[in-house]
Order: structure tokens, then C-alpha cells, then sequence
């Protein structure tokens, strides 16, 4: 299994070698479907490894991308995830944790899924995470590289009994959002309240934990719905980071989308779908910003596929990102 390595230009202009994939990409591959930023209208994102472990999640957001990814998926048609054979999963990440010339990186294992889908699989198949933190302690005695589990869910069981190892391993990720738009969009999934409160203990049990706030959505009194939200968590645990986001959707998600009724807020272009207009989500930002610094002397904040226009006009160095799918 030949790992490849590439040469690129960071978002601060540093050349780095990199991974680019994994054999046939179909396991370990980087993301890097966005361009290097140029103009003040491109989308900033750093680029990742994905860990395609599995396609597919059961919540079935209204606005979920993997709607147009997933089209043509039989599985998915019949809203179903595809978890991957385990054994070639183990056979593409031996040949990652054991490759030469690597340096320190985080594979981002909810991209394409939600990481916590396959926690319990019976027939006595070994949960997501256990097989992760095993094949980590195997492999990389060192705590060289990361997993990054992000998710809506809640089955943190198997977490919690393998935390001594586990959160050397493993960066908890939890999607969350104003209660009212959860409820309205993410109907299939746990709610925020739940979220958060596994979210504390994963916390508790010491994995790094972060938070996507994403999509914010602008309905009729967000900024009290989502000054909620920060006090929710902030009563209950410390992220690491914060990364904020707010609506957006690619054509293919738009087109694919069973439930449209959250286009109505989309009405300027990009090259990364449509979004919501730059003046609103700059005030978005910027409130919660403010009141994360305000209440809690917080500044561990990043953005997600927002424009190199939006990071400068919020008094942030995009070339800086550390946001939730970079270590």
C-alpha cells in the first residue's frame, strides 16, 4: 500500500509535503476541493485527510451536502449510511500510521458521516471507536496523529470506557445550533440539549472537545436563540475552539433537498454554493464573537468556508486558521 506525498502552498504560504492520499484515495485522501484563496470573494478553507470510513448519516439534515454526494448511492436512496469494510479501513490506515515522512496530522472522520453511526454494530463487529483507538495504539505509540470525531450524536459509551487511550487518539467534535433551527431542520437528530450534555462528558473524561456552531441561521430572534446556545455550553464545558458557519448550500444540495424551506435565507453567490448575504452574517459573527469575549473571555474562534472578505472585515488572519478540522 504506497502512501503519496505532495507538495503544497499553505493558506500562509508556506510549502509543506503532505499526504494526498492513500492507495487509491478510497480510505485516506486529502480534502482539497476548495482553491488556494486569491481574491476577497474566495472561500477560505485549509485543506484535511479525510477518514472515508463510511458514507452516510441517519439525521438526514434538511441541508446536509451528502444529499447531492450521496445521489446516485443505492445505500443512501434507501437512507441507509455504507460503512466500509473494516479490513481494508485497517489496511489503508497500517500503511498511513506506518509511512514515511508524515507529518503530524489530523484525519477528519465525520466528513462524509457522522462518526458515531457505528457504535454499535452487534454480530460482535468492534465499535468505530474502539477499532480507531486500537489501531492507533498499535501503530502510533507516539500520539503522532489524530482522529477527529465530529458529530451530531450521542453514544458516548464506548468513549467513556476507552478514554485513557482514547483521548490521546481521539479530538471530539459536536455540531451544534440554536435550539429553534435544530428543531426545525435537524429533526432526525439528538437534540441540543443532549448533545451537549454528552458533550460534557467526553470533557469530563478528557478528550479535547470542540464545537461547530454551523449552520447559524438567521431567523426571527437569532441573536437570543443563539446567545442561548453559548450559555448552554459554556455552563456546561470549555471548548478548545469554536468554529462558526452559516447557511449555505451547493447546487447539487439544493436540487436534492426534500425540504427546502431553508433556501429562502440564501441569496448571494460564491464559489462554494449559495450563502447567506455578507451583511448578515458578518453581524452573526460578529455578535457572537462579542459575546463569547464579552461573558466568557473567550477567542478561540474560527470560520468555516467564509470568504477571505469576512475574516478581514472581523479583524482575523485567515492565514492564522486553527479552526475545527486542523490540529
Amino acid at each position: 500500500m504506497k502512501v503519496v506525498l505532495k507538495e503544497v502552498v499553505n493558506l500562509s504560504g508556506e510549502r509543506k509535503v503532505v499526504v494526498d492520499r492513500v492507495g487509491d484515495g478510497s480510505i485516506i485522501k486529502l480534502f482539497d476541493k476548495t482553491p488556494p484563496p486569491q481574491k476577497p470573494t474566495d472561500v477560505v478553507c485549509p485543506h484535511f485527510l479525510e477518514l472515508k470510513w463510511a458514507n452516510g448519516c441517519y439525521f438526514n439534515c434538511a441541508w446536509c451536502y451528502l444529499n447531492g454526494t450521496y445521489r446516485f448511492h443505492p445505500d443512501w436512496k434507501n437512507g441507509k449510511p455504507n460503512i466500509k469494510n473494516f479490513e481494508k479501513i485497517e489496511e489503508h490506515l497500517k500503511a498511513f500510521l506506518l509511512g514515511d515522512g508524515i507529518q503530524p496530522e489530523i484525519l477528519n472522520a465525520g466528513e462524509l458521516s457522522d462518526s458515531l453511526l457505528a457504535e454499535d454494530r452487534g454480530n460482535g463487529e468492534p465499535p468505530f471507536s474502539k477499532f480507531v483507538i486500537d489501531m492507533f495504539s498499535a501503530y502510533d505509540s507516539e500520539g503522532k496523529h489524530k482522529v477527529l470525531f465530529l458529530t451530531k450524536g450521542t453514544n458516548v459509551k464506548n468513549l467513556i470506557e476507552l478514554s485513557d487511550e482514547g483521548s490521546k487518539r481521539i479530538i471530539m467534535s459536536f455540531s451544534l445550533n440554536a435550539d429553534i433551527v435544530a428543531r426545525r431542520w435537524e429533526k432526525k437528530a439528538p437534540s441540543v440539549n443532549a448533545r451537549i450534555k454528552v458533550a460534557r462528558k467526553v470533557w469530563d473524561a478528557g478528550y479535547t472537545t470542540r464545537v461547530r456552531i454551523d449552520p447559524m441561521v438567521p431567523v426571527e430572534g437569532w441573536r437570543k436563540h443563539y446567545t442561548d446556545l453559548v450559555d448552554k455550553i459554556f455552563s456546561n464545558f470549555t471548548p478548545e475552539r469554536i468554529t462558526l458557519g452559516s447557511l449555505r448550500g451547493l447546487t447539487t444540495t439544493i436540487r436534492k433537498a426534500k425540504d427546502r424551506s431553508w433556501v429562502v435565507y440564501l441569496s448571494e453567490k460564491s464559489n462554494w454554493g449559495r450563502k447567506i448575504d455578507s451583511e448578515t452574517r458578518y453581524g452573526a459573527y460578529a455578535f457572537i464573537m462579542e459575546q463569547l469575549e464579552k461573558e466568557y473571555d473567550y477567542k478561540h474562534v474560527a470560520l468555516c468556508k467564509e470568504t477571505i472578505e469576512m475574516w478581514t472585515k472581523l479583524g482575523m488572519d485567515y492565514k492564522q486558521i486553527k479552526c475545527n478540522c486542523t490540529l
